[in-house]
């Protein structure tokens, strides 16, 4: 981003007569422009929100990440400048008693706890909306994870005007960990399938013959890119896979592929911000996760017509795999199922975009419309 934005003077309480009647002024907070699902799809409903309606402002930790090219023009942006929420927190509580939203939204876990702390100093008492993007029981693996889960998402949660989550799964698990299950509402992620279609009119793929399999996602243990190798392993010569994403898993993986003799069959090809034409490309998008919250890939996948293969540990693709059309998803456990689900892939071969096979309540204006209409409860 080029120099940092100002910010601008709050409407006084005082004076108008009309102030009932501007748009409701909304701050929507992230730590950051990473390519992460879950500030991809806060920055997609902040830019949806109905301008004659609502007044967005994203306040963001820091202001590094590819999906600062998401954010359109006229939305605002202001930045922190500090990446580290326990330095963050004063200045966002600054920042915020001087934008003086209505209403705040916020996502990913640690964040949110951080903006229900300091919701009773709020000015004007805004109403604070948090969105959870994964799986709260993945913060009870570690010890101080169990301390987050038990007092922050038991205690802080509760304080939350509305908790926003995007599968029924989620919802389950916050109800289990305290939260009141009509503070809860389960929106689906938008996906702008428009313009997922138009990125990937010429869909792309390795050349040669055999099946061409892609991934995308950070290089993390979450994603399971260690144990596919080892299924992919055990396909035939001619097959390929391309894994887009970068992380700290990066070392392993490249060790791994040397070691199962997969160089040349699989391609570690860092991070990729337009990846429908890959998708659009493959004979199937493969989903290996150890948990997700609901895959954003999988969706923008399923837009671009092609099909998903997904452990079934891997959240809301149970969801979507019930919602889809038969075939669409095919949900196997790592090992030799994977590799059977694999095997029955027909290669496409160089043919054009293919229908899609996204659920209808997905779509950019079905989704963001729920998003507006909670907004506006």
């Amino acid at each position: 981003m080029g120099s940092r934005e100002r910010l601008l003077t709050p409407v006084s309480d005082a004076g108008s007569a009309s102030l009932r009647d501007r748009p409701t002024p909304v701050a929507f907070v992230l730590p950051s422009f990473a390519g992460g699902g879950a500030q991809k799809v806060l920055l997609a409903f902040a830019a949806q929100l109905d301008r004659a309606a609502f007044a967005p402002v994203v306040i963001v930790l820091e202001p590094v990440g590819p999906w600062r090219a998401l954010v359109p023009e006229g939305l605002r942006v202001v930045s922190l400048d500090k990446p580290r929420l326990r330095t963050a927190l004063p200045a966002l509580l600054r920042v915020l008693r001087i934008e003086r939203p209505a209403i705040v939204v916020s996502t990913i876990g640690y964040l949110n706890l951080g903006v229900l702390l300091l919701k009773p100093w709020l000015a004007g008492r805004p109403r604070v909306v948090v969105r959870e993007a994964n799986t709260p029981k993945r913060h009870a693996r570690s010890a101080p994870g169990q301390w987050l889960y038990r007092l922050g998402y038991r205690f802080l949660y509760r304080g939350a005007d509305t908790v926003v989550c995007p599968a029924n799964y989620l919802r389950d698990e916050l109800v289990a960990g305290g939260v009141a299950p009509g503070r809860i509402v389960v929106l689906p992620n938008p996906v702008d399938e428009a313009a997922l279609r138009t990125s990937a009119a010429v869909p792309r793929r390795a050349p040669g013959p055999g099946r061409r399999f892609v991934c995308v996602g950070r290089l993390t243990a979450q994603k399971g890119y260690d144990r596919l190798l080892d299924d992919f392993a055990q396909m035939p010569q001619d097959s390929q896979l391309t894994i887009f994403g970068e992380g700290e898993e990066l070392p392993v993986l490249q060790g791994k592929v040397e070691h199962l003799g997969l160089t040349g069959r699989v391609a570690l090809a860092g991070f990729e911000p337009e990846p429908a034409p890959w998708l659009a490309g493959a004979d199937a998008l493969l989903l290996p996760s150890r948990w997700e919250g609901l895959p954003n890939v999988a969706l923008e996948a399923l837009a671009c017509g092609t099909s998903v293969i997904a452990s079934p540990e891997a959240g809301g693709i149970v969801e979507i795999a019930g919602e889809a059309a038969p075939g669409a998803v095919t949900l196997v456990p790592c090992g030799s199922a994977f590799v059977a689900a694999m095997s029955a892939c027909a290669p496409r071969g160089d043919a054009g975009l293919s229908p899609s096979l996204l659920p209808d309540r997905y779509r950019m204006d079905r989704a963001s419309a729920a998003f507006a209409a909670m907004l506006a409860a």
